[in-house]
């Protein structure tokens, strides 16, 4: 499993010119999801990142997670993260899951997300989705499990 977590002063998700998802400040999560991946990988992420201080705190360091400032988190499925770009010129997206169940995981994955976190807003799995936001910092961490 991969992310690409981003702080933002706002996200949001369009799918045919209508909002799916939206935040204000907090933290876009764009989130790959890989063959060996399941629940419990996902629940260790989304704790990760719901638990990671990349907002500033009243020492001006990266001392406060979303929570501690009020933040909402935007999850986006992004199965491009998994691919091998190692060899060629075109991305190869065997490293990824495959969709059937990639949607499955995703969904359970967003539901515990919502159970930790009381301001969750998703993206539409398998979409093509318009993603707008406003990078704050930029702040920009990838992480692997």
């Amino acid at each position: 499993m991969k992310a690409v977590i981003q702080r933002v002063k706002f996200a949001k998700v369009e799918v045919n010119q209508q909002v799916v998802g939206e935040i204000s400040h907090g933290i876009l999560v764009y989130l790959g999801l890989g063959h060996d991946d399941d629940l419990t990988v996902g629940q260790k992420m989304i704790d990760k990142i719901l638990t990671y201080r990349i907002f500033e705190d009243e020492n001006g360091k990266m001392g406060k997670n979303v929570a501690d400032v009020g933040g909402g988190v935007l999850l986006v499925s992004q199965f491009t993260l998994l691919a091998n770009t190692q060899n060629g010129r075109r991305p190869d997206f065997k490293p990824a899951m495959s969709p059937d169940i990639a949607k499955d995981l995703f969904a359970k994955i967003v539901d515990y997300a919502k159970m930790q976190h009381n301001n969750v807003a998703t993206g539409e799995f398998g979409a093509d989705m318009q993603v707008s936001s406003c990078n704050d910092g930029p702040i920009n961490f990838i992480f692997e499990l």
